[in-house]
């Protein structure tokens, strides 16, 4: 197929692409919006079209003649926290699949005020839909959703008219307990996350029934804030609290396990620990959660849950287009089921190491 170059070195047009393929305006729109039927072999000419003449959709031209901008709003706390980068990039990557463009904007504080009026400027700007990575509930939980604009929550647990996509926080904290337990410790401590965040919320939760299901003893979690250094802490309170234990009631050089409520917490943990001269695995087993990609070449490499933040950014996308018509409800919305990822700092069976 020899193609004949736009006119006075334009960009190629729709048009364009139709007359190279041999086919109609509509035939190239319904290739490129993968709407109505199209034969295999037509729309391999119009593919072929588009690629030859470097073909590239004009979102405004798009806009005037559909009346829809193509864009999703995304919302999410200024910072580099693991979770919330990975989600956006979830997003961003599953909207451009699909033909969509993304409008970020970031809040250095979450409140219910700079919520709403992040969710006032998106609508504003025309976004056909919003994402909102974030897990503050008290500021998620305010929230009136826009009128015509479906609103989708990464992570935080909503009611009412939002609705929300997360990762089985419950059930990996489950996954994380069970494996220290199953390795013969007589009981597993936990070090959660800060107050207000659901996701440490139900990490605890998880633990917590995970605990008492199996009859062991439950000892009040060591407080956390998401951070190394809060993880380091809370190693050498750890520490201090097993010196002031009279001799009789010590843990004669332990083994002892620690489910972490995320990786840098562990880290932090872990770093406290050798310090202070305590084997881990040999003396102190420690699972994470997240997976950092600093987890599998920490020393030692750290046990932790996975968490899919791709597939959670892109079932969110898949959740607004439900609510626009664009896509099947259901299953984009159901829990995505965490992974344990089994590392050196968790070690063997307990018995082997005595």
């Amino acid at each position: 197929m020899t193609a004949t170059p736009a006119a006075g070195g334009r960009p190629p047009v729709m048009a364009d692409v139709a007359r190279v393929a041999g086919v109609s305006h509509q035939t190239v729109s319904r290739v490129l919006n993968d709407a109505g039927a199209v034969r295999p072999q037509t729309r391999a000419r119009v593919l072929a079209a588009i690629e030859e003449l470097g073909y590239r959709r004009n979102p405004a031209a798009r806009a005037l003649v559909t009346n829809r901008s193509g864009l999703l709003g995304v919302i999410t706390p200024f910072g580099v926290h693991h979770g919330p980068v990975h989600t956006v990039l979830g997003v961003e990557e599953a909207a451009r699949a699909l033909g969509r463009s993304v409008v970020l904007t970031s809040l250095v504080e979450v409140r219910p005020d700079t919520l709403r009026a992040a969710v006032d400027h998106l609508a504003a700007q025309q976004v056909e839909g919003i994402v909102i990575v974030t897990s503050v509930a008290s500021a998620v939980g305010a929230l009136p959703a826009p009128p015509g604009v479906p609103v989708v929550v990464a992570q935080a647990h909503v009611t009412g008219a939002l609705a929300g996509v997360s990762v089985d926080q419950e059930l990996g904290a489950r996954l994380a307990t069970r494996h220290l337990l199953d390795l013969g410790h007589e009981t597993v401590l936990h070090l959660r996350g800060p107050d207000g965040w659901p996701e440490g919320d139900r990490r605890e939760r998880g633990w917590r029934r995970t605990l008492l299901e199996a009859g062991a003893p439950v000892v009040e979690p060591l407080p956390g804030d998401w951070s190394g250094d809060s993880g380091y802490a809370a190693g050498r309170e750890l520490l201090r609290r097993w010196a002031a234990l009279p001799p009789a009631r010590r843990p004669a050089r332990r083994p002892v396990a620690v489910f972490a409520a995320n990786d840098l917490m562990a880290l932090g943990l872990v770093h406290a620990l050798q310090e202070a001269g305590v084997g881990v695995p040999a003396e102190v087993a420690v699972v994470g959660f997240d997976d950092v990609p600093a987890a599998a070449h920490s020393w030692p490499p750290l046990s932790t849950v996975r968490q899919d933040f791709r597939e959670l950014g892109r079932r969110c996308v898949l959740a607004v287009l439900a609510q626009l018509g664009e896509a099947p409800a259901g299953p984009a919305s159901a829990p995505i089921a965490p992974q344990l990822v089994v590392r050196d700092s968790s070690g063997g069976p307990v018995r082997r190491r005595r």
